[in-house]
């Protein structure tokens, strides 16, 4: 499904909360997003541009790791990229304050 077959970014949402079921792969999505903005942060205090860099491994590494090997699915990054990392931080702060579980 390519983002223009979505009506709206709630739809999507949706469709990517599908996507992340498992526990596991929630967990390891929430701390690979610390992680990056951790790793963003240090970077613009610092001024060290590769902290950037390693934002995006973080992030994207731990959030791989989870749909893989625990929701055994293909990350929606790949197809749906924009509606993707809007779902993930918005996933992000649903876990944070307490609306998704951890």
């Amino acid at each position: 499904m390519a983002e223009s077959q979505f009506n709206s970014f709630a739809e999507f949402y949706s469709f990517y909360l599908s996507e992340h079921a498992n526990t596991t792969a929630r967990r390891l999505h929430f701390i690979g997003s610390c992680l990056a903005l951790a790793c963003f942060a240090f970077g613009l205090a610092k001024g060290i541009w590769w902290y950037f860099l390693a934002a995006l491994i973080a992030g994207y590494g731990f959030a791989w790791v989870g749909h893989f090997f625990f929701e055994k699915n293909r990350p929606a990054t790949f197809s749906h990229p924009f509606y993707s990392f809007a779902g993930d931080w918005r996933m992000w702060w649903e876990t944070l304050i307490g609306r998704l579980p951890f």
